[in-house]
């Protein structure tokens, strides 16, 4: 089992009252941030070291939960003995620090003790020493002995540089951190501005890179572009949803008066702007926002393919046909079993879009039924291999 303990004492260097854990980063609030590394890392509990609990931190323990973990908040090692298991793991990570996952996952790997180091010949005072030109770069995997230590002494200690103190003593192996880590993605920040500024690079590590050629080449890419100018102006996710909204109801006008090539390429706008939502949603964990947003990506083409054959039954039918085998395909799609070629939903208004200049509407809508058919024979028969 393997358990997190977060430190979130520290105030803000630039925001006096706020604390540094709190402050907004890549989307989230940093300590958000910090659990969001250790869940994927495997964590199953997450134990939040508090000087005071304030509504920012409140809010934050609430999100955090939402992720399947128990949270806990704590102020001293005795409270922390009390909740954490026996038999885990502790993976500790100092205030104010930002990593990335590599660099997490790194360290939930060892076996034994371990301290993340880094050398410090600049004399870094943001990062503990642990030796003469060697410094604690802000993680470390512990045995709950080690923090038992720490709360049989006396109490006015500091929890974190004592237990950096016990584990060094105690022979705790270092590990080395990355050299690849020592800029920018790796150090403990605790001002707002630069942290903010940090946070707008991180965003894309924090994005999943979908498999299917139209989502990761055309969709995942404007996403990225878009999310950090709306998460640095604090643009709320229902508004980006109301905004695709309003240009899928444009776009579906646009079909209903045969107006097929503007209305397909606004189709695409639609789809571009849910996309941009729904990561938006996974990275605040707004649950209900993000499936609403992915029930509107999937049914803005398929709405889109019945206005386009409306004019007659052929393509009412070849609409309808090719629905059913893209929501079939949505259904069989699993994420371990897709294919870079395969269909999904920001591809058929894009490989209808060329049938539409040549005024062939039928044509496109039996293209786009053809390729979903395809991709969900590609699904059946990777069932088939991965049963």
């Amino acid at each position: 089992m393997l358990a997190g303990l977060i430190f979130a004492t520290e105030d803000a260097d630039d925001r006096p009252g706020v604390l540094a854990a709190t402050l907004p980063f890549g989307g989230l609030t940093l300590i958000e941030f910090q659990a969001r590394l250790l869940v994927a890392a495997g964590a199953s509990q997450i134990i939040l070291v508090i000087a005071r609990l304030t509504p920012e931190l409140l809010g934050a323990i609430n999100r955090i939960g939402r992720r399947g973990v128990s949270v806990d908040a704590i102020r001293t090692a005795a409270e922390a003995m009390e909740k954490l298991h026996p038999l885990a793991r502790v993976l500790v990570v100092a205030d104010g620090l930002m990593t990335t996952g590599e660099v997490m996952n790194l360290m939930a790997s060892e076996i034994a003790d371990a301290l993340l180091v880094t050398n410090d010949q600049g004399g870094n005072s943001r990062f503990e020493r642990v030796g003469a030109l060697t410094a604690w770069a802000g993680l470390a995997l512990l045995d709950p002995k080690r923090i038992a230590e720490v709360a049989a002494m006396p109490k006015d200690y500091d929890f974190q540089s004592t237990l950096l103190r016990v584990a060094a003593q105690a022979g705790a192996m270092q590990v080395r951190l990355p050299a690849g880590a020592a800029g920018d993605a790796h150090g403990i920040e605790r001002d707002s501005r630069h942290l903010a500024e940090r946070g707008k690079a991180i965003l894309s590590a924090l994005m999943p890179m979908p498999v299917p050629w139209a989502d990761r080449y055309i969709l995942a890419p404007l996403a990225r572009l878009a999310l950090p100018h709306l998460i640095g102006r604090s643009v709320p996710t229902f508004a980006v949803a109301i905004a695709a909204g309003m240009i899928a109801l444009g776009a579906f006008g646009a079909l209903y008066f045969g107006w097929a090539i503007p209305g397909l390429l606004v189709v695409v706008l639609a789809m571009i702007g849910f996309s941009i939502g729904i990561t938006a949603s996974a990275l605040r964990d707004e649950t209900v926002q993000r499936r609403i947003q992915q029930g509107a990506l999937l049914a803005t083409p398929a709405i889109a393919a019945v206005l386009l054959g409306r004019e007659s039954a052929a393509g009412l039918v070849a609409a309808g046909s090719g629905i059913v085998a893209a929501g079939l395909v949505e259904r069989a799609g699993d994420s371990r079993i897709r294919r870079r070629w395969w269909a999904s939903a920001a591809a058929y208004p894009l490989l209808m879009l060329p049938f539409a200049i040549f005024g062939q509407p039928l044509a496109a809508l039996i293209a786009a039924g053809f390729y979903a058919s395809v991709t969900l024979s590609g699904a059946i028969e990777a069932f088939r291999e991965k049963p």
